[in-house]
């Protein structure tokens, strides 16, 4: 398994396409508020096990801290280290371009995934998407 930084058009479609089945197909979240206004400002990252995409993430800057989004892997590829290699890729990423505080919003029911990867909870819980989710922080 590879870990890529999005550079082209193609691994662009792969990783809407992974963040469509996980998202928008398995969890119902609207294709509107999946696919949103931050697309062309982000960093995109995708999975491939092969030449075949099995997660996604994406990063981008909020005033000087790094934020963390979209992390999906697909059903059948979970447990597999996909999700941890797509996190340490975009935290390596993050580093090199100076950034020492990354965030990110996980839905409740992933918070053992990224306590597990050092995040740790600083918001209440609340809902995005229709989904309770709480905030979680991380200095790199």
């Amino acid at each position: 398994m590879i870990v890529k930084i999005v550079s082209n058009e193609h691994e662009l479609q792969d990783a809407f396409s992974i963040r469509k089945i996980v998202f928008i197909d398995e969890q119902q979240v609207p294709e509107e508020e999946e696919i949103d206004q931050y697309e062309g400002s982000s960093f995109h990252f995708v999975a491939y096990e092969g030449v075949t995409p099995i997660g996604a993430g994406r990063f981008r800057s909020i005033e000087g801290i790094g934020k963390v989004e979209r992390i999906c892997v697909l059903k059948e590829h979970r447990k597999s280290g996909a999700g941890k290699a797509i996190m340490e890729e975009i935290e390596n990423f993050a580093k090199k371009e100076g950034f020492h505080k990354l965030k990110l919003n996980a839905q409740t029911h992933a918070i053992p995934f990224y306590s597990g990867l050092s995040y740790e909870i600083v918001s209440e819980e609340f809902l995005d998407a229709g989904i309770p989710h709480r905030t979680m922080q991380k200095r790199v």
